[in-house]
């Protein structure tokens, strides 16, 4: 069984503050994530091991920026971004 037939995916986005290195000036971006958020019981056709896989498995977010430009107009640049985890798990 594939493991993506566990999750429910959906798109969300979350603010940060990011600093631009070019202008030197920090705002709030709203970044892009892919939401992972686990089903509330195994998919039909699972063997003993995909249900211990399930058991195990948990609802994540997956930034899917890497890439923001500046929002301040005399910049318009596009810079890295940093800082942010690129993965993190939800409590439930």
């Amino acid at each position: 069984m594939d493991e993506r037939q566990y999750f429910i995916e959906s798109n969300t986005t979350r603010p940060a503050n990011l600093y631009c290195p070019f202008c030197r000036v920090s705002g709030s971006y709203e970044l892009r994530y892919l939401l992972r958020k686990k089903r509330d019981r195994l998919p039909p056709g699972g063997d003993d091991r995909d249900r211990a896989k399930f058991a195990k498995s948990q609802s994540y977010l997956v930034l899917l920026d890497d890439k923001m430009r500046c929002a301040n107009p005399r910049c318009r640049k596009t810079f890295e971004i940093s800082g942010i985890k690129t993965m993190s798990f939800l409590s439930e």
